[in-house]
């Protein structure tokens, strides 16, 4: 369920951590995490808090949707999938989706289409139907972009869910 103010003052009660605070936490524990388990709880943690309206000036406030960004250039594939994950999940936001954008977010979302990782792939998908607009279109339907999504489409069964969201942001961006 989406939070606001009333709600978050009803769950955090007196003594709670306000949700910014909560989030800058996160944020220096995966600073300071030096094992890669740490790191993949704790960037698992941030994308489910990316879904959520109410976290938006939080993560750009805190340079979350940057941390997203890093994670998806590390070889660790989990650190891949949440991070690509929390591009997905807050980037049906405008001004998250334009500070993933000025912060060259495309091209390594472009590169998650490409990933052996099912979710990965999932998420990568559900964030280029979001990113894509006027300013972004000439990066995104680049040929060589188009004809992966298309094949995404016609996967059809096997991939049920690559092949729903491909159809969709071709139904969106190309097909109109």
């Amino acid at each position: 369920m989406f939070t606001n103010d009333k709600r978050q003052a009803e769950r955090t009660g007196r003594r709670g951590t306000p949700r910014a605070q909560y989030l800058q936490e996160l944020v220096t524990e995966f600073q300071n995490a030096t094992n890669e388990e740490s790191k993949e709880r704790i960037v698992a943690n941030l994308a489910n808090f990316a879904y959520d309206p109410y976290n938006y000036a939080f993560l750009r406030q805190l340079n979350v949707l940057e941390l997203f960004l890093d994670c998806i250039t590390e070889p660790n594939e989990k650190l891949i999938e949440f991070g690509i994950g929390g591009i997905c999940n807050s980037c049906v936001d405008p001004e998250n989706a334009a500070m993933i954008i000025q912060c060259g977010g495309i091209p390594l979302v472009i590169q998650c289409l490409s990933s052996s990782d099912g979710s990965t792939v999932t998420y990568a998908l559900g964030a280029l139907y979001y990113l894509c607009n006027s300013s972004s279109k000439k990066e995104i339907l680049k040929p060589e972009v188009i004809e992966v999504i298309r094949r995404y489409a016609a996967s059809g069964s096997p991939n049920v869910i690559y092949s729903n969201l491909a159809n969709a942001f071709l139904d969106k961006h190309v097909n109109n």
